[in-house]
């Protein structure tokens, strides 16, 4: 009996490196082929550039290929829906940002589920926003342009990169606040709404620090940003907060995948994208966009979201933009 004990011990013994040596030899197998990385937003703004930075990094760390594709418009859903056809087996992720979250709650008709049909892989980085007109406009400050906009009800124009974006959600928060009336419209990306600016179409923009570059040449003046301290660049342009209007926005974001994905291969995703936000290159791009770097790993940022979603839910409500 004690023998066979022994045996039986021995065998079970010998079986379970191997184990462990296969599972390690099947992790060690991620990547073998080209990685595709979905920015849901129109190539040229800062998602798009600061994830190609993240990309070349993580290439050279993982040995692959880590292909940027661009799936602008639709308020920058098409990669959460990209993610519900793609295998969860790492080789097919996209960068998170708030709009992913907010539009399930804005528009029934799309069907996944923000919190249960993503994994969540890695918190990155979060956004300036600002309020931004062409350097010819004759308002010099937020309150110019909001009195402005009280007087001529109806008349302006302003463009944000999405219907229910961070950037829409909190200009119009301001409007209700201030009782105006004006006109919303959405780009395909923050590129675009600059465009648009600069070429007339609109009045204004409420936008992520895609601007900076534009303001720095003078071609655009920024009126405030929305973020809870002044941005290190713009030292001189007052938050929105500040101006006395309650309103402070931090728009974190990162990276996801298709749910049920393998948390071995969620850690080599992880860890790649975790060095590479570190790097020299990387934080260089921040600082100029004014962008802090916000880590977080996948459980504490699943855990984030869903407050966050909770919060969400709540200003959609009072801003009466939920669906009846």
């Amino acid at each position: 009996m004690s023998r066979i004990t022994r045996r039986g011990a021995l065998v079970g013994a010998s079986v379970l490196p191997f184990g462990v040596a296969g599972a390690a030899r099947a992790q060690a197998k991620f990547p073998d082929r080209p990685i595709r990385l979905i920015i849901p937003w129109a190539a040229g703004g800062p998602a798009d550039a600061g994830f190609r930075i993240l990309a070349e990094s993580v290439s050279q760390k993982l040995g692959q290929p880590v292909v940027v594709e661009n799936k602008g418009g639709a308020a920058g859903v098409l990669g959460a829906l990209a993610l519900q056809d793609a295998k969860p087996d790492g080789y097919t992720i996209c960068q998170m940002h708030m709009s992913m979250l907010r539009q399930p709650m804005l528009n029934p008709a799309l069907k996944y589920d923000p919190i249960k049909d993503l994994t969540y892989i890695l918190q990155i980085t979060g956004f300036v926003m600002g309020v931004v007109v062409r350097a010819d406009a004759p308002w010099k400050s937020l309150p110019e342009l909001l009195a402005y906009a009280k007087a001529n009800p109806g008349k302006l124009n302003w463009g944000t990169l999405g219907a229910g974006s961070t950037q829409h959600l909190a200009m119009e928060s301001l409007g209700m606040a201030q009782g105006l009336t004006w006109t919303h419209a959405p780009y395909r990306g923050t590129a675009d709404t600059m465009r648009a600016l600069l070429g007339g179409e609109i009045d204004f923009a409420s936008e992520s620090s895609g601007w900076a570059p534009m303001v720095m040449a003078g071609k655009l003046r920024l009126l405030a940003v929305f973020t809870g301290v002044r941005a290190k660049r713009f030292p001189d342009v007052p938050t929105v907060r500040e101006l006395g209007l309650e309103i402070a926005v931090d728009s974190p974001g990162g990276l996801v995948g298709p749910k049920g994905m393998d948390p071995a291969v969620v850690k080599i995703l992880a860890d790649a994208f975790r060095a590479a936000a570190q790097e020299p290159k990387h934080l260089e791009f921040l600082d100029n966009m004014d962008q802090p770097l916000m880590l977080l790993d996948g459980p504490a940022y699943r855990d984030s979201m869903i407050k966050t979603m909770e919060q969400e839910r709540e200003l959609l409500r009072r801003l009466k933009l939920l669906p009846a």
